[in-house]
């Protein structure tokens, strides 16, 4: 997610639920400095069916995935929610070593083996950063993988830099535009002005397409829980742009390569370019694209049933052509 925490005053939220009711398991996750739990909660039973899935952030929370819960269960499919590391049901130690895409990587396949996913029936779906971190489990352990979903997010972050600077930044207010610039050089990202700026002038035009006061209880909750020590070495403090240790990321070279077949999901008005996420399904040799003509960057919420509708298909289409092939 291009989002960092936004300012009290535009998002009045309630606190977390972290009751531990059925469905949840707390998972110790072995690092190079020390052993810390992360949280799940499986909803459904689907034999050949389990969908893990990755939040944006990176730092956000599971809670924005609430909107599966009003899709998925009609249609018998087992998923679960999942917590990163540092993520606020999940432990939160204050060691930014911890903070590294290779390590998330070797976290995913820690979780999936406490939850007993296989080839058999693991599905990935990554959205924003979490589609960064699918992406790089992909390449390094396919052979656990039944199917995997990148949802509104590129292969390459200098790719997503250019657009931010060549279509989105040219579509502001000039005037405004000037002025989150001049607060990114002074360092003042977190000050009011600046989420100010960005929620009327672009938060609403391309991360969420809702009138803020209408956004949703579990977005709301999302956004008050981001952990913005992990988010900042990332990502970066603009939300412009990326400028963090993930500045130079980049996997386009590595689709061909990656046989697992692969939703990519993008929006018309995503902070990401839709003509790249169209044109990565195409050098995945599995690939397939879903567009969300109504959506932005959480298109899961602007552009519901578009998104889910495909995302299901998919998702029944791979089962049925593995339970062919047996």
């Amino acid at each position: 997610m291009t989002n960092k925490q936004p300012t009290p005053s535009y998002f009045d939220t309630t606190g977390r639920d972290d009751r531990l009711s059925g469905g949840v398991k707390l998972i110790p996750i072995t690092t190079p400095h020390g052993t810390f739990r992360v949280w799940t909660k499986r909803i459904g039973n689907h034999p050949t069916i389990k969908v893990l899935l990755l939040h944006g952030g990176p730092g956000a929370t599971h809670e924005y995935f609430e909107a599966f819960d009003s899709f998925l269960p009609a249609a018998g499919i087992e998923y679960y929610y999942y917590d990163q590391l540092g993520s606020a049901y999940s432990d939160q130690p204050d060691q930014p070593e911890l903070w590294d895409l290779s390590r998330f990587v070797e976290e995913v396949e820690q979780v999936r083996q406490a939850l007993g996913l296989t080839s058999e029936n693991f599905y990935l779906l990554g959205h924003s950063w979490g589609g960064i971190l699918a992406l790089e489990y992909a390449l390094r352990y396919p052979q656990h993988l039944k199917g995997l979903v990148i949802s509104n997010m590129m292969a390459s972050i200098p790719q997503y830099n250019t657009y931010a600077r060549e279509v989105l930044m040219p579509a502001m207010d000039p005037v405004v535009l000037a002025e989150i610039q001049q607060l990114e050089a002074a360092g003042k990202h977190d000050q009011p002005r600046y989420m100010e700026l960005l929620v009327p002038h672009h938060y609403v035009h391309h991360v969420l397409r809702m009138p803020v006061d209408e956004w949703p209880d579990p977005v709301n909750r999302t956004f008050k829980h981001l952990n913005a020590s992990i988010y900042v070495p990332l990502q970066g403090p603009s939300e412009l742009g990326a400028s963090g240790k993930l500045a130079d990321w980049d996997r386009t070279a590595d689709l061909s390569s990656l046989m697992v077949p692969t939703l990519v999901i993008g929006a018309q008005h995503d902070t990401m370019d839709p003509a790249h996420m169209a044109w990565m399904a195409q050098q995945l040799p599995n690939g397939r694209y879903l567009h969300c003509p109504e959506g932005s960057h959480m298109a899961l919420y602007d552009n519901q049933d578009r998104y889910f509708e495909g995302l299901i298909t998919f998702l029944e289409d791979v089962d049925q052509a593995a339970q062919g092939q047996r």
